[in-house]
């Protein structure tokens, strides 16, 4: 029995173009507007640090990720799939960007991203959102990992208060700079980082227990814990004169105005450079996006459209580049604050980045006292939720391969990059994959002796042979095949492919060859059981054509006793 809003997604599902919005908006009314005001209200404070964080740490001005949070957030939530997801700079994207900004340069940073942006809606329009889902989960968790460990080391610096000049984007490179760093360690800027997290660690895990016996603690639990942090951190420095390095001393401040249109000079030898970290960050963003809509509609009960999700990915990373802005995603934690906070239409998204254009437009001049130390605590935080860590306590429950394919993703990301890991995880679960499939595929020899009319022949199985086929004939499998043509009868071949699920190319030139040595050798090859998509293809390749429609039987029985009539006549009793 499908729901209201799962009736709604199968409705927006049969548009090629349809934002959620459209069928959220159908009843709406003023109880559902005052919560999703509320929610949004919760979301764009908790947004507000996240956005500075993420920005700084990808080697960004703080603006650029509020300017992206407002943005993106309004766009995905006007032309999204999802009814209550929140979009904007996630932590996934630190590493990538960070390395895209040393390598190439900001502005190229502005093409990447709306090459991304082409790229994601690309996909969308031509409905590649499902196949985002195929990605294994091994290649997820272990880049997942390896992205939280790098933010984790690359807030060192910050947290630590260390005096260094360039940060290099690699892991190595990045514990030689620490090292080499670490003389100029600032105490203050380190009591204040730990005491920060210290902070954090208690207010998201103690607030909850508490509010169970106070009723003031349950409703200070829903004030996140980063923002208590930044509020508090802030106030410090300010109050104290604290001498560690802020929002103010190191970048000047964040301007009090709306973002002006940045056209960075662009060239196809750029955008040739660039395709692969513009795939990388469309690929990755995909892939969160539709993560987090899928955790969303699990609570909201609810079913996202993911193409269209993708398409609204990719108008808002095409146009939030040229605003100042850095790549954007969905995020879960935004989104799960979210739904918590009551949100039930996209409108919600909408309160939240106008919460934060109002936080630019009039709070800007007080986050210049904002202090890196807790900011990289804030990230710290970020970094051990982001990963999945229990999940290499469990990989002695899983297979080799499955633990092969995680752990190499995982230390390709943090010691090479994320597109090197991306791409040899995915080559490892697809021959794993292949493995497996080809595994599963069989063939096994039907036994005449045990088929009426056939016992009693004298030299019956060097005259014909029979075999059952199982599973998929695919390229990884024509090795069945290639063993049943080297060990051809004298005079009729049988193969039953009633079992055969699925036959690609490969599979059915292997029966082709199998076809033409059987002619050679004067073997009659008699097929049985084709149907569906193996009938398809063996009338396509020309198959059919080549054993003539008379070899075709509809099942095994039928086909032996063909087979019967082509084998030498029985002697008479009295000869």
């Amino acid at each position: 029995m499908s729901t209201p809003q799962t009736a709604s997604a199968q409705r927006s599902a049969h548009h090629w173009f349809r934002p959620r919005i459209v069928d959220a908006l159908q009843g709406y009314n003023r109880q559902r507007f005052s919560q999703d005001v509320g929610a949004g209200l919760t979301v764009g404070v908790v947004a507000l640090p996240l956005a500075m964080a993420f920005a700084i740490a990808s080697g960004l001005k703080p603006e650029a990720g509020l300017f992206t949070a407002i943005i993106a957030g309004l766009i995905v939530s006007l032309l999204g799939g999802s009814r209550v997801q929140i979009a904007g700079p996630a932590g996934a994207f630190i590493v990538i960007v960070y390395g895209i900004v040393e390598r190439y340069g900001l502005a190229n940073l502005i093409i990447a991203t709306a090459m991304s942006g082409v790229i994601l809606f690309a996909m969308g329009f031509f409905r590649l959102g499902t196949l985002i889902r195929f990605i294994p989960v091994s290649v997820v968790i272990g880049f997942t990992n390896g992205i939280a460990v790098l933010v984790a080391v690359s807030q060192v610096k910050d947290f630590l208060g260390l005096r260094i000049t360039s940060m290099p984007g690699d892991f190595f490179g990045i514990l030689s700079s620490l090292r080499a760093g670490l003389p100029t360690l600032n105490g203050v800027a380190t009591l204040l980082a730990v005491t920060s997290l210290g902070l954090i660690v208690l207010w998201q895990f103690g607030m909850p227990r508490l509010g169970t016996r106070w009723p003031w603690a349950r409703r200070l639990a829903l004030v996140p814990g980063a923002v208590v942090v930044l509020v508090l951190a802030t106030l410090c420095v300010a109050a104290l004169q604290l001498p560690v390095e802020t929002i103010g001393s190191r970048f000047g401040g964040i301007p009090s105005a709306l973002p002006t249109l940045q056209w960075p000079d662009f060239s196809w030898a750029s955008a040739r450079f660039l395709f692969i970290p513009a795939m990388t960050l469309a690929l990755l963003g995909a892939i969160e996006s539709l993560l987090c809509a899928r955790v969303a509609d699990g609570m909201v009960d609810d079913r996202h459209n993911p193409n269209q999700e993708l398409m609204a990915q990719g108008v808002a990373n095409f146009v939030v580049p040229f605003f100042g802005g850095m790549p954007a995603t969905g995020t879960i934690a935004r989104t799960v604050t979210n739904v918590k906070s009551g949100a039930n239409s996209p409108i919600a998204g909408v309160v939240h980045a106008a919460t934060l254009l109002l936080v630019v437009l009039v709070a800007a001049p007080l986050a210049r006292n904002i202090p890196l130390a807790a900011m990289a605590a804030i990230l710290m935080f970020v970094a051990w939720n982001m990963g999945e860590w229990r999940e290499f306590w469990h990989l002695r429950q899983y297979r080799l391969p499955y633990r092969v394919t995680l752990l190499a993703v995982f230390f390709l990301t943090v010691v090479f990059d994320l597109t090197v890991a991306v791409e040899v995880g995915l080559v490892a679960a697809c021959i794993t994959f292949i493995y497996r499939i080809s595994s599963l595929s069989r063939c096994e020899t039907v036994v005449l002796a045990d088929v009426p009319g056939l016992a009693d022949r004298p030299g019956v199985d060097q005259q014909m042979a029979a075999y059952r086929l199982y599973g998929a004939l695919f390229f990884g499998a024509v090795k069945l095949v290639e063993d049943v043509q080297d060990a051809l009868p004298a005079r009729v071949l049988v193969l039953d492919l009633k079992n055969v699920i699925y036959i690609d190319s490969s599979g059915a030139d292997a029966l082709h060859d199998l076809a033409r040595s059987c002619r050679k050798h004067g073997v009659r090859l008699l097929v049985c059981g084709l149907m569906h998509q193996p009938l398809d293809i063996a009338r396509r390749s020309g198959l059919v054509t080549l054993v003539g429609e008379d070899a075709l039987f509809a099942g095994l029985t039928s086909g032996l006793a063909a087979a019967e009539e082509c084998l030498p006549p029985l002697p008479s009793p009295g000869a």
